[in-house]
């Protein structure tokens, strides 16, 4: 096993806000605001035995997430993992819908038929999950392939954890997507852990980064709790991809603030890496530097704060009062009219 200080964040300094619009900064953080309330409310309904199924929690992620999101064009589309809350409220998945889908109700956003593990809503871009882990990346090659052969200038991209980085499916993607020049971007959202075993145990080399250049495409590694920084490279990706250059691999190191999933204590994580990671939480991060900008006051800041929980409030209630679906709507949507 490789020294623990490689298993200890390095922070960069922070981006500068100056030359983003405010309205940019406020929509960072109110999603990031939006996915750690949403999910802080989902596991107090879950460990209160209220929501059904279970649960793989992104606190701590949001950066990453809202960050590659925000810098996609509306049309483009992304691929989701197991850990999809996040992910589908970053580009742009009703709080409504997707609660009322965790649920299991007809008017969650996959009528309430695929639960925690494969949210998404096509209509705003977001492929519904795939929780086979790599699986959906071959499927964002078969995306970007098909807005190739259209000519239209969307672009894919590919969601995944460092684990995926050992499928074969996730290499034979790559190497296709790389071959055929595709618009798609392979973002890895590397949090350290493979469920309970650390990426320096699964892997000879320190960054999955480093295995673009065994297909030819350019990859790097970024501070991932910073939405600016993560911003800054996918939008530089993807404006790489519309221009027809082809694919990139990004990885963002980033941490989960719990376990896998929620019967996961995460106690095979050491005490002195947990700790200097949550001392890099990317929200008080951004809120702080918001506030030591002359653009944003902090009545401001606590009212954006407040309406979130409100709409998070008010997301419950709409699950719960709406209508379980139909026993025949079983049979529907199997195949395509």
């Amino acid at each position: 096993m490789q020294e623990l200080s490689i298993r200890l964040p390095q922070i960069p300094d922070a981006a500068p806000l100056e030359p983003y619009e405010a309205d940019l900064l406020r929509e960072m953080y109110r999603r990031m605001v939006l996915i750690r309330q949403f999910e802080l409310k989902v596991n107090e309904l879950f460990l209160q035995g209220i929501m059904p199924g279970t649960i793989h929690l992104s606190l701590g992620q949001e950066a990453t997430v809202v960050g590659a999101c925000l810098a996609l064009d509306a049309d483009d589309v992304i691929t989701l993992t197991h850990r999809g809350h996040g992910q589908a409220l970053a580009k742009g998945v009703s709080a409504d819908a997707l609660m009322a889908e965790l649920f299991g109700k007809e008017t969650g956003c996959c009528r309430g038929k695929g639960g925690s593990l494969h949210v998404g809503d096509m209509s705003v871009g977001a492929l519904p999950a795939i929780a086979i882990v790599g699986a959906s990346s071959p499927i964002a090659a078969g995306m970007a392939f098909a807005f190739k052969r259209r000519q239209t200038s969307q672009v894919a991209l590919n969601f995944f954890g460092e684990g995926t980085a050992n499928k074969g499916d996730w290499h034979e993607a790559l190497n296709l997507a790389a071959l055929w020049n595709l618009p798609v971007v392979y973002l890895c959202e590397n949090n350290l852990y493979g469920v309970s075993t650390h990426i320096t145990e699964a892997m000879a080399i320190d960054y999955v980064s480093e295995r673009a250049a065994a297909y030819g495409m350019p990859g790097s590694t970024i501070y991932g709790n910073d939405p600016i920084i993560v911003y800054e490279a996918v939008k530089s990706a993807a404006d790489r991809a519309r221009a027809g250059d082809g694919p990139a691999l990004i990885e963002c190191l980033t941490y989960r603030r719990g376990g896998h999933k929620r019967d996961d204590p995460g106690t095979y994580r050491p005490q002195e890496e947990v700790e200097a990671w949550f001392k890099t939480d990317p929200i008080p991060a951004f809120r702080d530097r918001l506030l030591r900008d002359d653009r944003f006051a902090a009545s401001a800041i606590e009212d954006l704060q407040a309406a979130v929980m409100a709409a998070i409030d008010a997301s419950v209630d709409y699950a719960l009062a709406s209508e379980a679906p139909a026993i025949t709507s079983a049979l529907e949507h199997l195949y395509v009219d």
